[in-house]
């Protein structure tokens, strides 16, 4: 694969601030792992800082705009299948729950707010690393 370089994401977790935190089903028109429950993520683009991506991205997944934006960690994720290289920048983001809808349907079909121990299946591959930082 000479010439493909990895690509940067923002990934985000977001929180209620009391302990739940947001997950949504990938749609079966989703790029990769349709039906599994993941987090947000979406590319920093050039000459975007980390906080701008990531407002820009919770806005077009949730509508919701972030009230509070914490860096977690990076993560350098190689998988095989499909096989990909981006290195993530990983976010806590706390949002109002009531502002929260599903505004890309073409990639997600359900949201659902739980606690980090009882998160529903199936899962994201790379879920559970991520959800490690918290």
């Amino acid at each position: 694969m000479s010439g493909v370089k990895p690509s940067v994401s923002c990934v985000f977790v977001c929180h209620d601030g009391d302990g739940k935190i947001l997950l949504a089903r990938r749609s079966a028109q989703a790029r990769d792992e349709p039906g599994a429950w993941d987090c947000g993520a979406g590319a920093l683009e050039f000459g975007e800082t980390f906080e701008a991506a990531v407002t820009r991205e919770v806005v077009e997944e949730y509508v919701a705009a972030p009230l509070e934006i914490v860096q977690l960690g990076v993560r350098n994720v190689l998988r095989e299948d499909p096989p990909s290289h981006w290195v993530a920048v990983v976010f806590s983001v706390r949002v109002d729950p009531a502002q929260v809808r599903i505004g890309e349907p073409h990639k997600f079909d359900e949201l659902i707010w739980c606690a980090p121990g009882e998160l529903p299946e199936p899962r994201h591959s790379q879920l559970e690393a991520t959800l490690a930082l918290l």
